[in-house]
């Protein structure tokens, strides 16, 4: 990979992970645009770590108050709105760690195509348009509760099908449960560090017992520029959400998926 392949898909990872735009038909889309090759396992591990990362650092004062609380929560058994909080995040994360444990082979076998990411980032993205104009805009995410919390886990198994975006399923689970914009997207955002750091230390393990070559320079150069893609995203997403609506993303997934229709009947 030479060093503007690797710049590419490092900020098509850190900005599309966390946008409710799906990044795998991002991904997907550049492959034929570009005609580049996979771009491999390892680095796979690198632009995801680095999203992450962005991820722990840009909330690590809520984290770290939601760990406290609940290492707190399991001593004294009161609970506090972090420990709740931190709780409904755990619940949530649930369902896609089991169904990813037993039917993500299945995923890949069958929904890891061309056809069914266009199809998703359609459908997914009306439904995200249609949660935005019913939702009543009412609840932050300490108000969540564990039975909205575990249906946006369930929303959440439902975005390891490639194309339905994990953080555009949660958002539109969120606001159909009545949350406010910003209250969804964090709720979003925080449930998505143990998703990715679950998925990182999986792949990780494949990766260690892959023949697959590892080129450190550039490696180190997507999880740099991942991590900054992602930071600036989530900083910039959560400052103008609330005005802005999920109109634009809706439209720019109907978009992709319009583009992904036409790479199929003419690519």
């Amino acid at each position: 990979m030479d060093t503007l392949h690797v710049i590419i898909l490092a900020l098509i990872q850190g900005l599309t992970e966390f946008l409710p735009i799906s990044s795998s038909g991002h991904l997907v889309l550049a492959a034929p645009l570009f005609g580049w090759q996979d771009q491999g396992l390892s680095f796979d591990v690198a632009v995801n770590t680095g999203s992450l990362l962005a991820m722990a650092i840009y909330f690590r004062q809520e984290i770290w108050q939601m760990t406290q609380a609940w290492t707190t929560s399991l001593i004294t058994r009161k609970q506090t709105p972090d420990s709740k909080l931190a709780w409904w995040i755990v619940l949530a994360t649930l369902p896609a760690v089991i169904f990813g444990y037993f039917g993500m082979d299945f995923i890949k076998t069958h929904f890891r195509n061309i056809e069914t990411i266009a199809a998703t980032t359609i459908v997914f993205g009306l439904l995200l348009w249609w949660a935005d104009k019913v939702s009543k805009h009412q609840l932050d995410e300490y108000q969540t509760g564990w039975k909205k919390a575990l249906l946006i886990g369930f929303a959440q198994m439902l975005a390891l099908i490639p194309g339905t975006s994990r953080s555009g399923a949660t958002m539109t689970a969120g606001l159909l449960l009545g949350l406010t914009r910003e209250a969804a997207v964090r709720f979003s955002f925080l449930m998505s560090i143990p998703v990715g750091l679950g998925a990182a230390i999986l792949v990780t393990k494949d990766l260690i017992s892959s023949p697959e070559a590892i080129d450190v320079q550039a490696l180190t150069i997507g999880t740099i520029v991942s991590f900054i893609a992602a930071y600036a995203c989530i900083h910039y997403f959560l400052k103008v959400i609330g005005k802005m609506g999920m109109t634009p993303f809706v439209i720019y997934r109907l978009l992709l998926g319009v583009a992904l229709c036409g790479l199929i009947f003419f690519g």
